[in-house]
């Protein structure tokens, strides 16, 4: 074995090496990196500094330089306690593993590893679960989003979670899985109440009208879920994107879901329909009203003016009362008569009727029909007759007492 073999000890024979030459070797390295000077001995001193042949430094420089390494590891140990904590985010301190404090934002220092920890928690990250589908709602998950409802039929439910940390120390010490976004507890219980809130619904409230409730309701419960265990986490909103029936009976629920809509749009027709009458009606009835109310006023006016006149008369009546009674006849045959074309004349002691066309004569003896009888020089003078109708108009409101007398004596 040669002379300068590292296996011999440190009186020539085999056996570990020597731990001074070890540190000697280490000191002069660390000495070379600092800026010291080499190892080899200067002419004051032939066999070396460290007043030994071969070795590098001297005792004292060796001392000198591990306590500087020293020196600065404890300063790089010590510097490592140093840490920042940003705004939006929360400092947690683990003492020996166990929780100690929490830290404000800024610039804090504990201990070095290993007698205590940091752990930095972002509050105001907004974090989202997926439960149902994941991506787009094509990539459906069936065995979540399959569900019952409380008339027993199966719909397929899609919904999205956005959640944020409330409370750091909860959040890492009550979660149950200790995952780092606590994404597994959030979905479990996302699936515990969207289920349980489906459950008390029937399919018609959920596909159609109630899918802003279901959303309140899941956002509440699932709340209530995550505080029972303590989690430290909010949830920010829950988003129902997509609620329809499985697959096998789309079609079937289409059909059902038209139906309603053609419902209401004829209620809604209906409605407008009668809203557009019943006013019509209504107004048609006010005036029918208004109307008779207004006949009923003129026919007990009339009657109570008649009523007054037969009072007024009523003496003139007892004075002559043949004479009365024959001028009230004869006027309320006139007033009968007054419309009538034709009279019926008839005749003593014959059986054939005389039609007088009355209401010619009437039209020539008017004012406008007197110019065209020139016209007839060679006409009897019988035509001169009807000229006796004229003094009807001439008495006083169209009465002729003497000409009603003629006709109705012979009558007698």
């Amino acid at each position: 074995m040669s002379q300068n073999d590292p296996n011999r000890g440190r009186n020539g024979q085999n056996g570990p090496p020597d731990l001074d030459e070890v540190f000697r070797d280490l000191n002069r390295k660390l000495s070379r990196l600092l800026g010291g000077k080499s190892g080899n001995g200067g002419p004051n001193n032939p066999m070396g500094q460290g007043g030994r042949p071969g070795s590098g430094m001297s005792p004292p420089s060796f001392k000198g330089g591990a306590a500087a390494v020293i020196g600065v590891l404890a300063a790089l140990w010590l510097a490592s306690g140093f840490y920042v904590v940003d705004a939006r985010e929360a400092g947690v301190v683990l003492r020996l593993g166990s929780f100690n404090r929490l830290t404000e934002p800024g610039l804090q220092w504990r201990a070095p590893y290993p007698f205590e920890k940091s752990e930095i928690v972002n509050l105001t990250e907004v974090r989202s679960v997926e439960v149902g589908y994941r991506g787009s709602a094509q990539n459906r998950v069936p065995e979540e989003s399959l569900m019952l409802t409380e008339d027993q039929n199966i719909i397929d439910v899609q919904l999205s979670v956005q959640y944020d940390i409330k409370d750091a120390r909860a959040f890492l010490f009550n979660n149950a899985a200790r995952e780092r976004d606590g994404k597994d507890l959030v979905k479990q219980a996302t699936e515990t109440a969207i289920r349980e809130v489906v459950g008390r619904n029937k399919v018609d409230f959920v596909l159609n009208e109630g899918r802003a409730q279901i959303a309140v309701d899941a956002h509440k419960l699932i709340q209530e879920v995550l505080d029972r265990y303590q989690a430290g986490i909010r949830i920010a909103k829950v988003n129902i994107n997509d609620v329809q029936p499985p697959q096998q009976v789309l079609a079937a629920f289409d059909d059902a879901v038209k139906a309603g809509q053609d419902k209401d749009k004829l209620l809604n027709e209906g409605m407008a329909y009668a809203n557009e009458v019943v006013p019509k009606a209504k107004g048609m009835a006010s005036r029918l009203v208004q109307e008779a109310e207004a006949y009923q006023q003129q026919v007990v006016e009339r009657a109570e003016g008649d009523a007054q006149r037969f009072k007024q008369v009523l003496p003139e009546y007892n004075k002559a009362p043949k004479v009365m009674r024959d001028r009230m006849y004869l006027d309320m045959m006139q007033q009968i008569m007054h419309n009538s074309s034709k009279v019926l004349v008839d005749q003593k002691g014959g059986n054939s009727l005389l039609y007088l066309p009355l209401d010619k004569l009437m039209q020539m003896t008017a004012p406008g029909a007197a110019a065209p009888a020139p016209a007839q020089p060679s006409a009897s003078p019988a035509p001169a007759a009807p000229a006796q109708p004229a003094n009807p108009p001439a008495a006083k409101n169209g009465r002729d007492t003497s000409r009603g007398r003629d006709i109705f004596g012979a009558e007698r």
